[in-house]
């Protein structure tokens, strides 16, 4: 039987410490939610996530893991109610398979759009558009990527509706465009509207302004 000590070391802002919370929340799992300075980086995070340094982490009975997806995966292995993955061993290979991909296509392009600036600007945000699209297919004849509840790669890419929007404003780009990506827009609507996801999801205001000067600071130290 899984311990009950639970405790997460996150950012209020990250997208990566948000779906482990969607998966906590999921499963009914209470925990103890740590807010981390990444400012100046705590003794707890530097402990506990030596390697990489980043949000988020999770400590289960005083073992540390990091990285989200493996996080998510460990959850849904060790708490069996409500599941992310379906039974089927080919399925479950393929919710994992879109997951990484929605993180290192989808998101990694719109990061670039967030980040550079002209033609290279340009170019990410076309290729976002192209692997959205790409990740759109997968979910003709669905309500959710899980089929009719929410499963792993809903968890793992519900963010990607929130903060494209953020950065659909700050940069002036459209990257989900409602008549190219009709599925994947109602979709993000759906899911963003499901009220364990809805209740963790920061303030849209917050959010911008938050992302809108990490926007300007970047832009300066590139000039």
């Amino acid at each position: 039987m899984a311990g009950n000590e639970v405790k997460l070391i996150g950012h209020w802002a990250s997208p990566f410490a948000l779906r482990v919370r969607w998966a906590l929340k999921l499963k009914g799992i209470e925990y103890e939610y740590i807010e981390e300075d990444l400012r100046k980086k705590s003794p707890l995070l530097l402990q506990y996530n030596p390697v990489h340094k980043k949000v988020p982490v999770l400590i289960h009975d005083g073992k540390p893991l990091a990285e989200s997806l493996m996080i998510l995966e460990y959850i849904d292995e060790t708490w069996k109610q409500s599941p992310l993955f379906p039974q089927d061993p080919f399925e479950r290979a393929m919710q994992r398979f879109w997951a990484k991909f929605a993180d290192e296509k989808c998101a990694m392009a719109m990061l670039a759009t967030f980040h550079q600036v002209g033609e290279e600007q340009e170019r990410a945000a076309k290729e976002a558009q192209e692997h959205l699209k790409t990740l759109e297919s997968v979910l003709e004849g669905k309500h959710f990527f899980g089929g009719e509840t929410i499963g792993f790669v809903d968890i793992a890419a519900a963010w990607i509706g929130c903060w494209a929007r953020i950065v659909e404003e700050i940069v002036g780009i459209k990257l989900i465009d409602e008549e190219k990506v009709p599925l994947l827009n109602a979709w993000f609507q759906d899911v963003l509207e499901v009220p364990i996801i809805k209740e963790c999801v920061p303030p849209r205001d917050k959010l911008l302004v938050h992302y809108m000067s990490f926007h300007k600071m970047l832009m300066g130290s590139s000039t």
